[in-house]
């Protein structure tokens, strides 16, 4: 049920009118607000609606669902091209990704023990990517880069292995990644 809360011609804090607007802290909804086409602003039963974001860097679960899982990716330093000594692969899902903003390099290794041969995908935003169940990967993103991530909800370390890089490896990523953005 949407309740009514007052009439505005606009938003104090979107500062856009007649507009469809939440407001949120962290994971967890605080509030949802609308504003409808007369300017009313409105509260949304959160039974109806979830709002979830995060702006932290690293890795984060925002909505787990039945079988699938949305996170977001954000910059880290542990991402940076010289520090990336491991490529992980998940053994029994495939993984999708959404570059949101900013600029991200996928790798991928071709190799199925081993990471193999490193190629590299520069993210072009809001294409879907989707990497294939057993392939090595792992990404570095531009420090304002944001990633939306879709996965099976039941993807974790036990079905996700991780496999060391020998210094060639990280070397062609650094390589790569000098190649797709030069400066």
């Amino acid at each position: 049920m949407m309740t009514f809360i007052r009439k505005i011609d606009r938003c104090g804090v979107c500062k856009m009118a007649r507009r469809f607007r939440h407001y949120y802290s962290g994971q967890e909804p605080i509030c949802q607000l609308a504003i409808d086409t007369n300017g009313d602003l409105l509260r949304i039963d959160p039974s109806l609606l979830e709002i979830h974001q995060y702006e932290e860097p690293a890795y984060r679960p925002l909505v787990d669902f039945a079988s699938w899982r949305v996170a977001v990716l954000n910059y880290c330093d542990a991402l940076l091209p010289e520090r990336l000594h491991e490529l992980q692969r998940h053994d029994e899902t495939d993984e999708v990704f959404v570059l949101l903003r900013g600029r991200c390099i996928l790798f991928l290794g071709d190799g199925q023990d081993e990471a193999g041969s490193i190629q590299a995908a520069d993210m072009e935003p809001l294409k879907v990517y989707n990497v294939k169940r057993g392939t090595w990967h792992s990404h570095t993103l531009s420090p304002e880069a944001m990633v939306l991530v879709v996965e099976n909800r039941d993807t974790t370390t036990d079905n996700s292995p991780f496999c060391p890089l020998t210094p060639e490896q990280t070397a062609k990523i650094v390589a790569l990644t000098e190649a797709c953005w030069p400066a």
